[in-house]
């Protein structure tokens, strides 16, 4: 997958079969419009392309907005690719760039600037300044400058639409299951394995303490069955996110226990696959409480592997 940083010293002749918009969580709703891209790309011979934002179109909008997203850039790059999208446009979303109107949009940055011949959007997207820019606008325009519009259905989950503010709310509310029903993948999260308290180590459940990046949303504090991906391999594993107030802890944390596991992790980088949700974060009596709780949650986790 190529990644072009500057649409302006973007020089390539062929035309691109494409979608736009911010595809956080590359759900089960834009896969739908990633599938249709490719099937259009191999019939039509062109290239399937992305034109996406980083930061995201609200954090410049909206300056104080505290906006979590369900992927870091890194993240959605790697879904995108893994999904077959060959070029990817990552534009920034800044003053210039969001004072364009829908119709200068489209003749200056779609066709001039990335020689579009086909696009598909979303059953609800709209773009440009004042959110001129829509389905309709796009059919009108192809009319005169001949490229095809397509418009995608929304995908629906037991009557519910699909979109990212559903997942937000879902892992928000600690439903895990139905988050990754509306995403069609495990929820993950990356993390930097960092020195933490080690409290852990000496009641026989050593921890891996996670450096999350600060721009992705963690679902609700709590404990959680996970599976955890470290050098390409997987393990079992329960992640807490959580306080720490048994022991008088106030700042979040995230940490991982893997069973049966025992090798040196500090300093790498691992990743979490959220499976299922244990339990709400709870402030025990005492250190032997916390460690019968563990001992149950262990015991959960291992009967959740053992049926699926």
């Amino acid at each position: 997958m190529k990644i072009i940083e500057n649409i302006a010293e973007y020089l390539d002749a062929e035309g691109l079969t494409m979608s736009l918009g911010m595809f956080d969580g590359v759900h089960r709703g834009h896969q739908e419009i990633i599938k249709k891209l490719k099937k259009y790309t191999e019939s039509e011979k062109l290239e399937s392309a992305l034109l996406t934002f980083w930061p995201h179109p609200r954090v410049v909008l909206q300056a104080d907005a505290e906006l979590k997203l369900l992927n870091t850039l890194e993240e959605k790059l790697q879904l995108l690719e893994q999904f077959g999208i060959e070029k990817v446009f990552l534009q920034e979303f800044n003053e210039e760039f969001r004072n364009l109107s829908g119709e200068e949009f489209i003749q200056q940055i779609l066709l001039e600037k990335m020689k579009m011949k086909h696009i598909i959007i979303g059953y609800d997207h709209h773009f440009g300044k004042n959110k001129s820019g829509n389905f309709e606008l796009l059919k009108k325009m192809s009319l005169e400058y001949d490229f095809e519009v397509e418009q995608t259905e929304a995908v629906l989950e037991n009557e519910i639409a699909i979109s990212s503010t559903k997942i937000r709310n879902a892992l928000a509310s600690g439903d895990i299951q139905t988050a990754n029903l509306f995403l069609g993948y495990s929820y993950p999260l990356s993390g930097k394995v960092v020195a933490g308290k080690q409290l852990g180590r000496t009641i026989g459940f050593p921890t891996a303490n996670l450096e999350v990046a600060s721009i992705k949303l963690l679902p609700k504090n709590g404990a959680y069955i996970v599976e955890v991906e470290v050098d390409h391999t997987l393990h079992k594993g329960m992640l807490s996110i959580m306080t720490n107030p048994t022991v008088g802890g106030t700042s979040q944390t995230v940490e991982v226990y893997l069973l049966d596991f025992n090798q040196d992790i500090y300093g790498k980088t691992i990743t979490v696959r959220f499976k299922d949700f244990l339990h709400e974060e709870i402030k025990f009596e005492s250190i032997e409480k916390l460690i019968d709780q563990l001992k149950l949650d262990r015991q959960l986790t291992e009967q959740y592997f053992q049926n699926h």
